[in-house]
């Protein structure tokens, strides 16, 4: 699943094109390196969001379809 796409869906980002230009701009990385909106997304890739409060979270699963209820079980937030 591309980056921008589960960013939207996991509603870490309200817009997908609110996230499209957040890895234009360089503030999303997935182990450490700068992606751009394309980045096809795997189960266990790290990702930092860096728009205003800096967070990490590992991917947990990939649904395209997935509800609001089960959103926060694509990811796991890390301290």
């Amino acid at each position: 699943m591309r980056i921008d796409k589960f960013l939207k869906v996991s509603r870490i980002i309200k817009r997908r094109t609110v996230a499209q230009e957040a890895c234009d701009a360089g503030k999303i990385y997935v182990g450490g390196r700068q992606v751009k909106p394309s980045y096809t997304l795997k189960v266990g890739d790290e990702v930092e969001v860096r728009l205003g409060t800096p967070i990490k979270f590992i991917v947990k699963s990939l649904n395209e379809k997935a509800s609001k209820d089960e959103a926060q079980s694509l990811y796991e937030i890390q301290r």
